[in-house]
């Protein structure tokens, strides 16, 4: 029978058997943590499950660090009793904020209604992702047709003073994007604005979809918001529990009617774990569905006679890993890149959009057939018109002459246009100039060597001995795996291994993951999703930032091609002022080893920087921690959530003296270089250089 011929009812039966399949079958799990939650352990989850839940808990703010001090430090304790007793303190202490913020993600859940018969049927529930796309259940949209007979219902609730609200409804645009699933029960559709008016997300707002770890653990207590029986909108508000965890679906205790179905389930800081879609139903012995009264349920009992007995949602992380591996057009797949970057869909859907290809701005994948760029291409002016992405010179005039400002940039920059990031790099010093309540500077008077086209062409142009992987499997830990293999000493595992231990990943055990790749991948998923979860960066810039890193340290010609191409734009003579970003960072420490006598390096700045890694510093030109050689000053400024500088500060003493500044970068933002020089402290230093 055609999806479109099938009717909810059938659709709605499926989802509610196939729950009672999964529930009975993980019986044996679920009466093992019944067990531990009623010996008194609140949260019977792994030691690393309970370490990244807490983690996550603090680091976006879901409880008050005074209240973590007070209580924790009132009696010793380990780590593991810390983190449980964290998880414990977010689920009894709620802040104000959770009130408002409940709000907020209650406007973004919509009742969704069918047309029929000239009628109007309440039908289900949604949610919007993205400031034009609402999630669903694949039972309740089960295809475009279906779809084009419904419509939303946002603001479908009471006020505050118990009276109706203003509904406002707007038409589901399935023609813009639909994409479904019956398996995992999900539905992700447009919503097309009211006339002339904007996105609905910009009205209503829109719930930030992350596939990092640390979201939720055994035993916590979740929320979801609905339309249960197609009423105004309820809340099942803390009064549950997740039960199992398994790998596509999630089963908790939570009071939630049939038409709840398509409803967002939220942890307590109302972050999106999963899409609820259908209570599990007890059964007889014979497979009968049973009654509450006991009895077996008949067809035109209704829905709410059934003896419920849990309830099961859909891992959003199964979700966006199945979003990943669809094969969209440029206009749907921008559409779904708008869920944002904790989704990794923006990574994923432009890494590798289609067989061999590599758009603008992509990073290659070995094992994934790329056409090289070719060499004349890192240094010739293209045709067209359009400008040369070459070193940029300063003014001869710049700080009189013999002082020189010069900006080393990192990785992935090939699509970049040098002049646009000089005065982005400008724009940021200049701002956090005047926080410090001092003078700007002129782009023209900044030296910006540029080996972005050089360094992408020797990665993407190597030959990979690995098979292709397959699209479905192409995911940031899947291409980690590849750049392990392809690692030129064997040293890319160590760098990653390395960074996550530094980041605090316990060394025992497998962690809980809610990332890519969990079950397509082997040992790298674990760290890369720990340092995604850790930090402000995806796990796809973690996979490839520390792959060409890798490649850089590893092989002999890639570090040559590199430092050639910084030094053909560099002033020959008077006093350097360098400053670096990221992987520019180690090129500038091998770069000082290279200087002409007659360049005398008077600051060196190193921002968002790898050196503190010993897979990094141990691979430079002169080995291990060292001071720069002639070097008058240094500064390294770095930023909590930058994963890229997950070995900051650098503390081993054979660095020598040195300035460390840790700054609070902005969300997403984390490793920008233009972030990290708007702050006054290391404006401040590099102005009062220049102005020596």
């Amino acid at each position: 029978m055609a999806v479109t011929d099938r009717p909810y009812q059938e659709l709605h039966e499926q989802a509610a058997d196939e729950a009672a399949r999964r529930y009975q079958d993980s019986a044996a799990e679920r009466e093992r943590v019944e067990g531990r939650l009623a010996a008194g352990v609140r949260f019977p989850d792994s030691p690393d499950a309970l370490a990244v839940r807490a983690d996550r808990i603090l680091d976006r703010g879901g409880l008050s660090p005074s209240a973590v001090v007070a209580d924790i430090h009132r009696e010793a304790m380990d780590l593991p009793d810390a983190n449980e007793r964290i998880i414990d303190l977010s689920n009894e202490l709620q802040a104000w904020s959770f009130l408002p913020r409940g709000v907020r993600a209650g406007a973004t859940v919509a009742r969704i209604t069918l047309r029929r018969d000239g009628r109007e049927l309440p039908h289900g529930t949604g949610f919007l992702v993205s400031p034009r796309l609402m999630m669903t259940n694949h039972h309740v949209l089960p295809d475009e047709s279906f779809a084009r007979h419904c419509f939303a219902e946002f603001n479908a609730q009471v006020t505050a003073d118990n009276l109706p609200d203003t509904v406002v409804r707007m038409e589901l645009d399935p023609g813009s994007f639909f994409a479904a699933d019956r398996r995992l029960d999900f539905a992700l559709v447009a919503v097309a604005p009211t006339l002339d008016g904007p996105p609905p997300g910009e009205i209503f707002g829109w719930n930030r979809l992350s596939v990092q770890i640390g979201k939720l653990v055994l035993g916590e207590k979740v929320n979801i918001i609905g339309h249960p029986s197609g009423r105004l909108k309820e809340i099942a508000l803390r009064d549950n529990a997740v039960l199992v965890r398994l790998d596509d679906f999630v089963h908790y205790t939570t009071d939630t009617e049939p038409g709840n179905s398509g409803s967002p389930v939220f942890n307590d800081q109302w972050e999106v774990v999963a899409l609820h879609h259908s209570g599990v139903p007890k059964k007889d012995d014979q497979g009968r569905l049973l009654r509450k009264d006991g009895r077996p349920w008949q067809q035109g009992d209704g829905d709410d006679a059934i003896d419920w007995v849990a309830n099961e949602g859909v891992r959003i992380s199964s979700i966006l890993k199945h979003l990943a591996g669809l094969d969209l057009d440029p206009a749907r797949r921008a559409l779904l890149t708008e869920m944002g970057p904790d989704t990794g869909l923006d990574q994923a859907m432009t890494t590798v959009p289609a067989f061999g290809a590599q758009p603008q701005g992509t990073t290659a994948v070995p094992g994934v057939t790329i056409p090289a760029v070719p060499e004349a291409a890192t240094t010739a002016p293209t045709t067209g018109g359009e400008r040369p992405r070459t070193g940029l010179r300063a003014r001869a005039t710049a700080f009189g002459g013999r002082r020189h400002l010069v900006f080393l940039h990192g990785r992935d920059q090939q699509d970049n246009y040098p002049d646009e990031l000089r005065r982005t790099w400008t724009a940021g010093l200049n701002r956090g100039l005047t926080l410090a309540a001092l003078p700007p500077l002129d782009p023209e008077d900044v030296w910006f060597p540029f080996y972005g086209t050089r360094l992408h062409a020797l990665v993407s142009g190597r030959e990979s001995t690995a098979g292709p992987i397959a699209l479905d499997q192409v995911s940031a830990a899947a291409a980690a795996e590849a750049f392990a293999a392809q690692s030129p000493t064997g040293s890319y595992e160590r760098l990653l291994y390395e960074a996550a231990a530094r980041a605090g990943m316990p060394q025992n055990g497998p962690a809980t993951t809610e990332g890519f790749g969990a079950g397509l991948v082997g040992a790298l998923h674990r760290p890369l999703s720990w340092l995604a979860a850790k930090s402000d960066l995806d796990e796809w810039t973690i996979a490839t930032f520390l792959r060409d890193v890798d490649l850089y340290l590893g092989d002999g010609a890639v570090r040559q091609a590199v430092l050639d191409s910084v030094m053909e734009t560099m002033p020959a003579g008077g006093e350097l002022v360098l400053v670096t970003h990221s992987l520019g960072t180690v090129v500038g420490m091998d770069l000082l080893t290279r200087l002409p006598e007659s360049l005398d390096p008077v600051l060196l700045v190193t921002a968002g920087s790898p050196l503190g890694l010993d897979g990094v510093n141990e691979r430079l030109l002169a080995r291990g921690p060292h001071q720069p050689p002639r070097v008058r000053d240094w500064v390294n400024v770095w930023c909590p959530t930058d994963t890229v500088a997950i070995g900051c500060p650098l503390e081993d003493e054979r660095w020598g003296k040195l300035t460390q500044l840790a700054v609070p970068n902005g969300r997403e933002r984390a490793h920008k270089m233009d972030e990290y020089l708007g702050h006054p402290g290391p404006a401040r230093e590099i102005r009062g250089v220049l102005r020596a």
